[in-house]
């Protein structure tokens, strides 16, 4: 009985198609983690156990700062993405609205009025309407703050035009948030020709525009550096980059000035609160540096299985709509919609079947809404409603995606043969 269970067992196979979601950690960024678990002394204090942690803290940020191109202290600590981007986003309104507190009490105190108040209800700030959740609800707090937010809308394709951000400019914006690449469909957006109609604005106003955006995937096949990207703020999240969860990082040059968003300590410039954990700073720094080892033949391969994968389903399923532009995207995303058939059941019975996939953003998984990233491309309402994304990685074969289209056709087949 056990020998047949045995047998059972080894014929089903596990394929998973979510490295949008979380992607497993590297071995070497496991070693580092391990390596680095031995320093167990706090890197704010002078003993020496603290300063040999601060000391591979030191390292593991150099690691980071060498891979995007800037200097060691630009990188920020941070407990992941989400973290990351309310740090940039939230902590630039906290500090416009800190600066207004400032002048305002010098002005009270001249004037002999009542007081200081606080708000940032003259600034406007831009975001693209199609950022992952931990963006958009950080611009929502912006209005509630009193800020006027503009959302800039994508194209057919899913491209935020420069044209779409210069038409939104005023002279009073001071912030602007498109990320690299998009979460859900994969696009990548032209950031420093967006970031070039920033500067002739900030030039012809004599202002500053200051322009974030969150990385996502974009790092794992992407090599740009933050210079050529001409960004001011740029989010990072280990274990979106085959590195350990829970660590993350935030780049800001020294154009920006930003105010915590968490208090309690000093440590990271101020701007974090909070002992920093060497062990994972450690494997996050390792995942990264293995991962750009290997970006261009990892690109390669994974665009070509995907771009198989999305010929194969569009030939066995012809009125699915592939969403997104695969040509201007990360090479390992395919986002596609299915009339007459509900995406969760799609992704439950692969799941049953030993494949997993996604209908949208993690974040936006177990919610019973439709994919804002589609609905802004346009067409029928069952476009929006019925995504499923698959995203491949390190572990992902040929073999893995002939048995995903052979399984996904026959699925669908007996469904629609039931409706």
């Amino acid at each position: 009985m056990l020998k047949l269970f045995g047998r059972l067992a080894a014929k089903k196979r596990h394929i998973y198609l979510d490295y949008a979601s979380a992607t497993l950690i590297l071995p070497a960024a496991t070693r580092a983690v391990t390596n680095a678990q031995q320093l167990f002394g706090n890197p704010g204090s002078i003993h020496a156990d603290g300063v040999a942690a601060a000391k591979f803290l030191k390292v593991s940020r150099e690691k980071i700062a060498h891979e995007l191109g800037c200097k060691a202290r630009e990188i920020i600590f941070v407990s992941g993405g989400t973290e990351g981007n309310n740090l940039a986003i939230l902590g630039y309104a906290r500090m416009i609205g800190l600066r207004k507190i400032m002048r305002n009490s010098l002005s009270s105190d001249l004037k002999g009025s009542q007081g200081p108040s606080f708000g940032i209800s003259y600034t406007h700030w831009i975001v693209s309407s199609i950022e992952h959740p931990s963006v958009l609800e950080c611009f929502g707090e912006v209005e509630r703050l009193g800020g006027k937010v503009d959302f800039v809308d994508p194209d057919g394709s899913g491209i935020i035009q420069p044209e779409a951000v210069a038409h939104l400019l005023r002279p009073e914006t001071v912030f602007i948030s498109v990320g690299w690449s998009n979460s859900e469909i994969g696009v990548i957006q032209p950031l420093a020709q967006i970031a070039r109609v920033l500067r002739v604005h900030e030039k012809a106003h004599g202002t500053s525009v200051i322009f974030h955006s969150d990385s996502g995937q974009a790092p794992l096949y992407l090599g740009a550096t933050v210079h050529s990207l001409d960004i001011d703020l740029l989010t990072l999240d280990s274990g979106k980059l085959y590195g350990p969860r829970g660590i993350g990082a935030l780049y800001l040059n020294n154009r920006v000035t930003l105010a915590p968003i968490m208090l309690g300590g000093s440590q990271e410039r101020g701007l974090r609160a909070g002992s920093e954990n060497v062990a994972l700073a450690a494997g996050f720094a390792e995942a990264l540096r293995s991962i750009a080892s290997q970006r261009n033949a990892e690109s390669k391969r994974l665009q070509k299985l995907r771009d198989d994968l999305a010929r194969e389903i569009v030939t066995h399923i012809p009125d699915i709509i592939v969403n997104g532009d695969l040509v201007r995207s990360l090479p390992h995303m395919l986002n596609i919609s299915v009339p007459n058939i509900k995406s969760e059941y799609v992704v439950l019975a692969l799941d049953h079947a030993g494949i997993s996939i996604s209908t949208k953003s993690a974040c936006r998984e177990g919610e019973a809404r439709d994919s804002h990233v589609v609905k802004m491309l346009g067409g029928d309402t069952w476009r929006a409603q019925n995504t499923l994304r698959f995203s491949l990685g390190r572990d992902t074969t040929t073999g893995d995606c002939s048995h995903i289209i052979e399984t996904l056709v026959r699925m669908i087949t007996r469904q629609r043969a039931k409706n």
